[in-house]
């Protein structure tokens, strides 16, 4: 079974990239979904939180908000955040596997914003970064309701996409149009199942 590792900034066109693996038939486990489920109310992550994060949690349930206003201004708690739901999403990750395995899948693709940062592309056979303009890496977050201040910050927080596409093995262009995007993404697919 070939593993696809999928990664890119935010607002790089990430999710529409995996919609399109998806469309191709390749299963796709997404990190940024396993997340929003571990700390959905009743969650796994959530007691950890609600202890590690006073104030963050009540009543079972995660602001999100007041969360990502404390670690990004906070690299300590940055990496306690990352140091409790980086085992559960690999655990979340391991299942997934498991089923696809069992499935007989020729190819999965996991979705990992911090596919790089976290060492995971060591836990794929390819690695593949999804890149645009920084101009339009903005607008498209913006348009998500994300103040620029935040969109910066955010940004500056996460690896250079020149990095990012230096390190991967394959690099599918997002700027241009969702249907230069899925050429390239099914060329790809091609590429890695013949």
């Amino acid at each position: 079974m070939i593993v696809i590792g999928l990664t890119g900034g935010i607002g790089m066109g990430k999710s529409t990239v995996a919609k399109m693996f998806r469309a191709a038939g390749i299963w796709t486990f997404n990190a940024d979904t396993a997340v929003h489920r571990l700390q959905a109310p009743g969650g796994r992550a959530i007691p950890m939180l609600d202890i590690s994060f006073p104030g963050t949690v009540e009543n079972g349930v995660l602001n999100r908000a007041a969360l990502r206003e404390r670690v990004l201004r906070d690299p300590v708690a940055m990496r306690r955040l990352e140091f409790l739901m980086h085992p559960l999403v690999r655990e979340e990750e391991r299942k997934f596997r498991a089923g696809a395995r069992k499935a007989g899948r020729r190819a999965i693709l996991l979705d990992i914003p911090l596919l790089f940062e976290t060492g995971g592309d060591k836990r794929v056979d390819v690695t593949v970064t999804v890149s645009c303009p920084r101009a339009v890496q903005i607008f498209r977050v913006k348009k998500r309701g994300v103040p620029l201040a935040q969109i910066e910050s955010l940004i500056a927080k996460q690896m250079p996409d020149s990095e990012k596409r230096a390190r991967a093995d394959y690099v599918i262009p997002t700027g241009l149009s969702k249907f230069a995007t899925f050429q390239a993404v099914n060329r790809l697919v091609r590429t890695l199942l013949t």
